[in-house]
């Protein structure tokens, strides 16, 4: 599939216990195959959220760098925009897949051949292509405050309904790009920690192919 496990780090959390009854977070990226990323589980304890004076805005644009990618991140809360089903289907990018381009339309399983015209063959490998696609569909997740930027463009898979004629398949994520945000990190002690930001992975979904 993906191979991610290989190639792309994301995060996990992991709480460990001081004492009895008191918790810090530790990142460790490890491999994942599976996208999106779940949602995360977070101490509520505001002691190991960042202060005001650790979020200034222009250094933190100097420590993330050229990683900054508008496209897929934002600072504040992005509007959303909700699509319908149909905004999704007509977005047919690149050329037509070769595996439907190359369909034989004229033979049949039976070794029969039937008599297809040039126009109508088009228009079935159309309708073919537009129902087999699987697009990608982008929407706003906030982070939280313990990632800067807070909000990313993350992506799914479309899946309102079988992308196979006859159902049964459906869209899986076959590639996915990644993006590097800052992460908020405390270790130590509660009282004796120490908190910075440091550069974490985030892999993001950006192709769909209909699929077992």
């Amino acid at each position: 599939m993906m191979g991610l496990s290989q190639t792309l780090l994301v995060y996990a959390l992991l709480c460990v216990h001081i004492g009895l009854s008191q918790h810090y977070l530790r990142l460790r990226p490890s491999p994942s195959d599976h996208l999106p990323v779940p949602d995360l589980k977070e101490d509520p304890d505001p002691e190991y959220d960042p202060r005001e004076q650790d979020l200034a805005e222009r250094t933190l644009r100097k420590k993330l760098g050229s990683n900054f990618d508008p496209n897929f991140m934002s600072i504040s809360s992005p509007m959303q925009v909700n699509l319908s089903a149909s905004d999704y289907q007509v977005k047919l990018q690149g050329p037509m897949p070769n595996e439907i381009k190359k369909l034989d339309l004229t033979e049949t399983p039976y070794g029969k051949r039937v008599k297809v015209g040039k126009k109508a063959r088009r228009k079935f490998l159309q309708w073919l292509w537009t129902y087999t696609h699987c697009p990608v569909v982008y929407t706003w997740k906030d982070l939280g405050v313990r990632f800067w930027p807070r909000y990313i463009k993350e992506g799914k898979c479309f899946s309102e309904r079988s992308c196979s004629f006859p159902e049964g398949m459906s869209c899986k994520p076959v590639k996915s790009i990644t993006k590097i945000f800052l992460r908020w990190y405390c270790q130590g002690f509660l009282r004796q920690k120490y908190c910075t930001w440091i550069q974490v992975q985030y892999p993001i979904i950006s192709e769909c192919k209909c699929s077992c």
